[in-house]
């Protein structure tokens, strides 16, 4: 998903940087995308079980990825551990905005796919954007469900609303048929 930056070094001097460090500083890349206070991800506290939120924006995505790329980039090293994603599109360009929702099954989940993606590069399409991650405000599949049901999202190409998946099962990490439209009560 995303290569490494090797050659920086933490406070210390080492070269392989620290992922909390990673973490807590991940706001200061940009002044554009500000983390509200709050949403910020510090993985010590999820190791700790401090944060148990599995709901999480994973931000500064390259424009060309498409859903299904996301997908299946995460489902390299993350397959079946979560169980709703939404990349954000714009319709008009027919491009992502440049981040998606993502509800892991659980912490364990959480904490290997920061540490796998916080920090680093996205290898596709030659990008410089350094993947981030922060708290999204609506937490858990059930409420993300409730809140696009009725978006008029759910009226634009399959290939671009929220898709849920089996986590466990035969069927483990394929997407549910269930569709999570209604839309049509509200027309």
């Amino acid at each position: 998903m995303c290569s490494s930056n090797e050659n920086r070094k933490n406070k210390n001097g080492n070269n392989n940087s620290n992922i909390n460090d990673r973490l807590l500083n991940q706001n200061s890349s940009s002044k554009r995308h500000v983390i509200p206070r709050g949403n910020e991800l510090i993985l010590s506290r999820v190791i700790s079980g401090l944060d148990k939120r599995t709901t999480f924006m994973i931000r500064n995505i390259p424009n060309k990825y498409t859903q299904q790329m996301l997908i299946d980039t995460i489902n390299d090293t993350h397959f079946g551990q979560f169980d709703f994603l939404y990349l954000r599109m714009d319709f008009k360009n027919r491009c992502n905005v440049g981040y998606a929702f993502i509800n892991f099954v659980d912490i364990k989940a959480v904490i290997s796919f920061a540490e796998k993606v916080v920090g680093k590069k996205w290898t596709r399409f030659n990008s410089d954007k350094i993947c981030t991650l922060s708290y999204a405000n609506i937490q858990g599949r059930e409420s993300l469900i409730e809140k696009f049901k009725n978006s008029s999202v759910m009226l634009e190409d399959p290939s671009y609303r929220p898709k849920i998946f089996y986590t466990s099962g035969e069927l483990k990490g394929q997407e549910e048929p269930v569709s999570i439209i209604s839309i049509s009560n509200r027309l």
